[in-house]
């Protein structure tokens, strides 16, 4: 997720300052703070005293805190985009090899210091089920992860490559919600046990790993 960078405080930390310098720290500040701390309990000023910008610089360039949740989640959707697409076509080989890299790149990220889980789910897991604002960027940021997926698949020969994609895409939110949850990367290693059934590949031997009764494996 987005890192912040500290700031010092004071007045001149409120210096006149290029908008689009001011606009890189306030998405690196409320990205970080959102994705933290949650959209509802992150206030202007929290984002403003990170950022080091006045008030009135968010929002001249945002216009409202709704307005800067929405750019938010924009950049963190093409960032985490291109991301998660050049992981599993990195190195290429064939569709089946470039799928079964979705998991092991999902348990690196999971392992960062700053995984706070998916802002998209959290989003919508926040507000009013019947707003439609952020669940339609959610739905938009999907449908681009669905339907390179579902191109790989259908390279594969999958019969039902869009049926296909969704059932990765289940496993992929699940994961991504089990190991927020859990704080536990491992939770990767049992859904790409799940995708490696759907994907025709027998199970690798792994030595048995001892978990507390404590522990979740998903969720």
């Amino acid at each position: 997720m987005g890192k912040s960078v500290s700031r010092k405080k004071g007045a001149a930390a409120f210096a006149p300052v290029d908008d689009e310098s001011a606009r890189g720290r306030l998405l690196s500040a409320a990205t970080r703070l959102f994705c933290k701390d949650g959209i509802n309990a992150t206030g202007i000023d929290a984002i403003i005293d990170e950022a080091g910008t006045a008030k009135t610089t968010l929002y001249k360039l945002f216009g409202s805190k709704t307005n800067l949740v929405h750019a938010v989640l924009e950049s963190e959707g093409k960032q985490w985009r291109e991301w998660f697409i050049g992981a599993i076509e990195a190195g290429g080989g064939d569709p089946q090899t470039k799928l079964m890299r979705i998991f092991p790149t999902l348990k690196a990220w999971f392992a960062e210091d700053r995984f706070y889980g998916c802002p998209f789910i959290n989003a919508v897991a926040e507000h009013d089920k019947d707003q439609k604002q952020f669940r339609n960027i959610a739905l938009r940021h999907k449908k681009v992860v669905l339907v390179h997926i579902e191109r790989l698949a259908a390279e594969m020969g999958a019969a039902q490559p869009a049926l296909f994609a969704h059932q990765l895409a289940l496993l992929i939110d699940g994961a991504i919600v089990a190991a927020m949850v859990s704080r536990d990367p491992a939770v990767a290693d049992t859904a790409a046990l799940a995708a490696g059934a759907l994907l025709g590949r027998p199970p690798e031997r792994k030595q048995k790993r001892t978990r507390s009764a404590g522990q979740l494996v998903a969720v």
